[in-house]
């Protein structure tokens, strides 16, 4: 397995998260993010989804974070990444900034 990945994300904040601003809720975000992660079960356009919901700043750019290695995410979200195969989009993570679908891109 390489060290190193390519992966997009979609990030949903909320108050309390880690560096938020966010209004909505805790259960507002999971609502949001599992709705999120349904249309991608049904083949929705997962950049278009990022540009449209994500609260990081990557979501102007289809949720593009580029190519990194381990330990430069956190623990949760790195897990979840370099389990997933090319292509494949993770369930709702969750971390201290929110929760997350991740697809991993290389």
């Amino acid at each position: 397995m390489s060290d190193k990945v390519s992966a997009s994300h979609i990030l949903l904040m909320h108050e309390g998260s880690g560096r938020s601003n966010a209004t909505r809720t805790k259960e507002e975000a999971l609502e949001l993010i599992n709705d999120l992660k349904a249309q991608l079960d049904d083949d929705a356009d997962f950049a278009e989804l990022a540009r449209e919901h994500s609260d990081c700043p990557s979501g102007s750019k289809g949720g593009d974070l580029g190519k990194f290695g381990k330990g430069q995410m956190v623990k949760e979200f790195q897990d979840a990444v370099f389990a997933l195969d090319i292509d494949n989009t993770s369930d709702v993570v969750e971390t201290d900034f929110g929760y997350h679908l991740i697809k991993r891109t290389g």
